[in-house]
């Protein structure tokens, strides 16, 4: 994506409908339109009634902060525990905004005997996802015993975690810490999934974990889902704040 422009708004606190002021989404209206603007950010995280008010004035796609960094994690999730979390958070976030898919189906007129198709397709779209967010969480379950099964096996080492924001280089110190060949890269969220590495430093041998990145404003959905992730972080003798 390239970002071309960037519209900010002084508010005590975000209006309930559009989220920015009238004028403002107008003003951001003409530039979408003027300029061919395929695809509209908002930094912070949107209700679906928001979301759902401000695509019909723009008439563009709309991502939301949660959203985006959703989509980061999707491309990065490696392992079946990343992709796990990340479908689950995926999930999670899309049910309460599913009513903007069917829009296209009649489900406005009331009446006797006008209950549309798109209204008993929704019941049938929040039943499949409830499930599935269901049989995720289980299967996050099971991943955590296998987790913790292989911590406790670990034995009575020192356990050493990197932590920090995403992107400061948490990978690249480990890769030169353990001389591994741990994946980092110059991108936020290239890590996932924790690693841990036996390292020895002047004939002391620990256990050296790195973990996914902080970001600032991260939303609770996400922070539930990688909590397994960050068990790495609460079981270490010792946090190495990058």
């Amino acid at each position: 994506v390239d970002a071309v422009k960037r519209f900010t708004q002084k508010m005590d606190y975000p209006n309930s409908v559009t989220f920015v002021g009238t004028g403002k989404l107008q003003e951001i209206k003409e530039y979408v339109v003027e300029n061919e603007i395929g695809l509209v950010i908002f930094d912070d995280e949107l209700s679906p009634k928001q979301l759902r008010n401000i695509e019909k004035e723009l008439q563009v796609k709309i991502l939301d902060r949660t959203s985006l960094i959703l989509d980061i994690f999707a491309s990065r999730a490696q392992t079946a525990h990343a992709k796990t979390q990340v479908e689950l958070a995926q999930y999670k976030y899309m049910l309460p905004r599913l009513t903007r898919l069917w829009t296209h189906l009649e489900r406005q007129r009331g009446g006797v005997g006008m209950r549309g198709p798109g209204e008993t397709q929704l019941e049938t779209d929040k039943r499949i996802i409830l499930d599935k967010i269901a049989r995720l969480k289980k299967e996050l379950v099971d991943i955590d015993k296998q987790k913790s099964v292989q911590r406790k096996n670990r034995g009575k080492m020192v356990r050493v975690a990197l932590v920090g924001y995403t992107n400061v280089g948490k990978s690249t110190l480990m890769n030169l810490l353990s001389k591994s060949e741990v994946f980092a890269e110059n991108k936020l969220f290239a890590t996932l999934d924790t690693t841990v590495r036996k390292v020895i430093i002047e004939n002391l041998p620990f256990l050296l974990s790195d973990t996914v990145g902080f970001i600032r404003k991260l939303p609770t959905e996400l922070v539930e889902s990688f909590k397994s992730t960050l068990d790495e972080v609460r079981e270490a003798d010792l946090l190495v704040h990058i």
